[in-house]
């Protein structure tokens, strides 16, 4: 399992929001081509996903609590169970674990993921905070 902690300076909903916001995860998770599925973000609800290079699977917010949100998404021969934990002082958490014979090929290629997205992550809320 990977893990990174960071802090951004953000509220908790509106660190939520962006990772609630299945439909915009593509614009800032660059493994992900497209999701296709319900704009508002409920557990267990399945979304059709494309990744990179064109895989073709489907992903799930398995839970969505006020701290934390686990999303799990497959491919054929990979599995990614991700949790971010968000303490009220903008503390986040982000863990993962990967499963499957592809997964083992790429591990190499996801060594410190959890931080770039943690990054990621706080670019998109502060695009956000610009526009709104």
């Amino acid at each position: 399992m990977e893990q990174a902690t960071d802090t951004i300076p953000a509220s908790q909903a509106a660190i939520r929001h962006v990772l609630l916001d299945a439909l915009a995860l593509p614009e800032w998770n660059e493994a992900f081509l497209s999701i296709d599925g319900p704009a508002d973000a409920q557990a267990n609800t399945r979304y059709d996903l494309r990744v990179r290079p064109g895989l073709t699977g489907e992903l799930q917010y398995t839970v969505i609590e006020p701290d934390r949100i686990e999303i799990t998404w497959q491919v054929p021969g990979f599995r990614e169970v991700g949790t971010w934990t968000i303490a009220a002082d903008g503390q986040v958490t982000h863990a993962f674990e990967q499963t499957g014979p592809l997964a083992t090929v790429l591990r190499p290629a996801y060594r410190n993921i959890a931080t770039i997205r943690l990054a990621r992550l706080a670019n998109r809320i502060r695009q956000f905070a610009h526009t709104s």
